[in-house]
């Protein structure tokens, strides 16, 4: 049995705005996702001296437009949901509102509207745009792994970090000031930079015995490398294993619907009542 239509103003926008399987829900999905790629690429435009001082008020009238759309739509989210403090002080909710108030607080501090360069965090929206769901599955289990890695990891960074100190404290009583290594903070520093195989270049090692021990730093760099990868990797086939070892189970159909009341998405295909909070769902 199908449920009732609500010919409710508000559902019919909750559903345009926060559902993504609906045509309309995916058409606002991408217009939103379109305004804030411009949004971002004015902003970089902006930051671009010559480009800003040719086309200031162009760029200007641009962003205010694209900001009043945001608080718009901020609004709409808010006066759309029966609970309104359960979407202002969720994740999203609190990233719309910081990509939304940069341009009004440069009216008072001039050049904070830089920051709107931090609506490039809405683009987490895409996951619904493009319907990314079914690969939710393997970004789990890539996130089991690394939590199951993480006391090995932070073992080995520990490690790594012991042996910074050790070969930078060795490069400082080698080289010493001349050569640039003025402190053994400074030596520590250059380590890090070596074995990450960075190399900045801004200090280098001039004597013999000095090169040497930079030589031998690059080379373990290159090993040091490969242990996270190892680790993780090792966590993930195990993760993998056991999935394969539950295939039997029924595959449960989620959708993107989003409850009125709590916010709460990835309901049970045709459910007809919020897993979350009990609140009757409406299509």
């Amino acid at each position: 049995m199908k449920k009732p239509l609500k010919p409710n103003w508000k559902t019919k926008l909750h559903d345009i705005i926060y559902e993504a399987d609906t045509p309309s829900g995916k058409l606002f999905d991408v217009l939103l996702f379109v305004t804030i790629i411009a949004s971002i690429i004015l902003v970089m435009l902006e930051s671009i001296e010559s480009f800003d001082k040719n086309h200031h008020d162009l760029l200007n009238i641009s962003e205010w437009v694209i900001t009043i759309l945001f608080s718009i739509e901020y609004i709409a989210r808010i006066i759309t949901v029966k609970k309104p403090l359960n979407y202002v002080f969720s994740f999203y909710g609190v990233i719309d509102l910081l990509s939304t108030i940069p341009k009004y607080i440069s009216l008072l501090f001039g050049g904070i509207h830089a920051l709107a360069a931090l609506r490039a965090l809405r683009l987490l929206r895409i996951f619904r745009i493009l319907k990314l769901a079914r690969y939710m599955g393997a970004s789990n289990m890539l996130s089991t792994a690394l939590k199951a890695s993480r006391v090995k990891i932070s073992v080995f960074l520990f490690a790594v970090l012991i042996v910074c100190i050790i070969f930078g404290t060795l490069m400082y009583l080698i080289e010493g000031a001349e050569s640039g290594f003025t402190s053994i903070p400074v030596s520590v520093y250059w380590c890090i930079v070596t074995l990450t195989t960075v190399g900045f270049g801004d200090i280098a090692p001039i004597t013999p015995l000095g090169q040497l021990l930079a030589a031998i730093i690059m080379i373990l760099g290159y090993g040091i490398i490969a242990v996270p990868t190892g680790i993780v990797s090792a966590e993930y086939t195990a993760q993998n294993n056991n999935n394969k070892k539950n295939t039997t189970e029924p595959t449960v159909h989620l959708n993107s619907q989003s409850c009125e009341n709590c916010l709460a998405e990835k309901h049970r295909d045709k459910a007809d009542y919020c897993y979350n909070c009990g609140e009757r769902l409406y299509i």
